[in-house]
């Protein structure tokens, strides 16, 4: 049966890059991934599998960061101009409830399931000619928007692992459930599908990004990984008073001061001795001219932190800094989540379970000599993780390794396709090992 797995992989290879190619055309950022969802979940219903879309996803009342109304509602309209199979784009996608789980149910057994995020970022792609994606006519064509992290790569990875286990189903023994999860990058999406149970039941649970090969990662396959920071992410509204400036400046309240001297504290919040912190004001916005004190500032911060528990201590000071801010200067304040994420570890029994199955079924993949690599950023896979380790299941998050054009999240950002039968091989191979008894 490997050796069948590797011959259907590896059948799929000029599939999976024009798949690839077609999402890195149409990319879409978090809860606009429509095109997105509604191309996975026509491939999914049409190889048998039971799809679950919309709400059936994701928990309305857990979902972050979601575009107006407007937006939601123009992107849907592109989407259908650019080819979403109008049958399976539902009005609950065109609300923003994007992603897809494709489940194989083959009786009695574990549940194993397997995660592949599928949003792009928000950059505008490089055009030029020596940029291979615009050279061979498949860069994007949204613009602002971009797959410069491979999550492109992932969909279309994912929808060949979906192949490959319909094709050895007969073989299979428990529930796999394929989950293409919108909103990674913010850490915007996973907590929404985690909230409505859909990890509740899972016995073994596996993700992998593609990555650069070097360092730790000198092999195609890295088993498992450790150590992405937690994280939470704000957009903070300050409202104050508005007032001529020169006339009665004494009547007004200055939000744009409120949120500077918020700007200031977030970067005096002592550092925890527990581990490593990180904050950052990304952006700030207010005002509407020299001569009026402004009754209106955003700022957009996030803090992390080594651990969830330092991570909490980053978010309380956080909080507490804004809400001062505005209270000194007689304002209000008003924090929106816009994402969040848990700090990860990987099962080290698990994946040196994979790291054993890989070099006795796909010998052809070299395991990195370090199997269990630190990762650094954020990731809201943890959140996945870490629901399925809660009730004693076993996780871990992975690397598929692969020559890039530019370092990911550049906008000249691109990577060799080879890795795509790789991770297709690397997946099939962990679900039968784990279902075939």
């Amino acid at each position: 049966m490997y050796q069948k797995i590797i011959e259907y992989a590896e059948a799929l290879d000029k599939i999976s890059r024009e798949r690839r190619r077609d999402f890195h055309r149409y990319p879409e950022t978090a809860w606009l991934e429509m095109r997105t969802s509604a191309v996975i979940a026509k491939v999914l219903t049409e190889l048998g599998y039971e799809v679950l879309t919309g709400k059936d996803v994701c928990l309305e009342s857990s979902r972050l960061g979601v575009p107006s109304s407007e937006e939601l509602k123009e992107h849907a309209e592109r989407a259908l101009l650019q080819g979403a199979p109008a049958e399976y784009l539902t009005e609950e996608m065109r609300a923003g409830f994007t992603g897809v789980i494709g489940i194989l149910r083959c009786g009695e057994g574990p549940v194993t399931a397997l995660r592949f995020d599928i949003d792009a970022l928000g950059l505008t792609e490089d055009e030029n000619v020596n940029h291979r994606p615009f050279a061979e006519g498949f860069a994007s064509r949204n613009p602002g928007m971009m797959h410069g992290c491979g999550h492109d790569g992932h969909a279309a990875i994912g929808l060949g692992v979906a192949e490959v286990l319909m094709k050895i189903k007969d073989g299979l023994h428990g529930t796999v459930k394929l989950i293409f999860q919108p909103g990674e990058e913010g850490a915007k999406g996973a907590c929404a599908i985690v909230a409505h149970g859909h990890l509740d039941d899972v016995d073994y649970f596996a993700g992998t990004h593609i990555a650069p090969t070097g360092g730790p990662d000198d092999g195609d396959v890295t088993p498992g990984t450790w150590g992405s920071l937690a994280t939470s992410k704000y957009d903070v509204y300050f409202e104050g008073q508005a007032a001529h400036a020169g006339g009665f400046p004494e009547n007004g309240h200055s939000a744009i001061v409120a949120a500077a001297n918020a700007v200031l504290n977030l970067t005096a919040i002592p550092r925890h001795s527990g581990g490593i912190t990180r904050v950052n004001v990304g952006m700030i916005q207010g005002g509407t001219g020299r001569n009026v004190i402004p009754d209106s500032a955003m700022i957009q911060i996030e803090v992390r932190g080594e651990t969830t528990e330092i991570n909490e201590y980053m978010d309380e000071q956080a909080r507490r800094i804004c809400q001062a801010s505005a209270d000194m200067l007689g304002c209000t304040c008003r924090m929106v989540s816009q994402g969040s994420s848990e700090s990860q570890h990987s099962d080290e029994d698990f994946l040196y379970d994979i790291g054993n199955m890989v070099r006795e079924h796909l010998p052809r993949l070299k395991v990195s000599s370090c199997e269990n690599a630190q990762n650094w950023g954020s990731e809201d896979i943890s959140l996945m993780m870490n629901r399925v380790q809660a009730h004693g299941g076993k996780a871990t998050y992975m690397r598929s390794m692969t020559d890039m054009a530019s370092a990911q999240h550049t906008t000249a950002f691109d990577f060799d396709e080879k890795v795509l039968v790789d991770a297709i091989e690397t997946f099939s191979v962990i679900v039968y090992d784990l279902m075939k008894k």
